[in-house]
């Protein structure tokens, strides 16, 4: 009568094997879903300047004039229009006059935050728009990249 052993579990061998594709499968995964979240959290700064935009319009409605700083634009209403940071922090927002003054119109940017997840997004690190509605964007070497940056 011979005598047949019942093996359980998994072998060494076995073990090894699915670490490997595991591992294989995230090496390969990480990287693009870590651009999918830096293009998506591109949606932070776009938001936030599009809601500075308009209430820059209605600080100008109600002043005659364009707010000169982020300060004067985040004062409590009437005169300002809270607007604040960023939803998830992930950009510093800045505000400065045209050249022409805030008469005129205005500049608004939002510079990738240091540290933060999108500081790595060398492709849109600064966004910014003007009183006409103008989008304009920067990568980390300071070169135009509207195209990618706005869609």
């Amino acid at each position: 009568m011979a005598m047949t052993l019942r093996q359980n579990g998994f072998s060494l061998i076995e073990l090894l094997i699915v670490i490997s594709v595991v591992a294989i499968i995230m090496a390969i995964g990480i990287p693009g879903y870590r651009q999918y979240l830096m293009r998506a959290n591109r949606a932070d700064a776009t938001a936030a300047l599009l809601r500075i935009s308009a209430a820059q319009e209605r600080f100008y409605l109600q002043n005659g004039r364009y707010a000169a700083t982020q300060q004067e634009l985040e004062a409590a209403p009437p005169a300002g229009l809270g607007t604040g940071k960023t939803e998830r922090d992930f950009y510093v927002l800045q505000l400065q006059p045209n050249a022409g003054g805030p008469a005129v119109g205005f500049i608004a940017s939002a510079t990738a935050r240091l540290g933060k997840a999108q500081s790595d997004d060398t492709e849109c690190w600064v966004f910014m728009v003007d009183e006409l509605g103008q989008h304009t964007a920067f990568n980390q070497a300071g070169d135009p990249n509207n195209q990618r940056c706005w869609d």
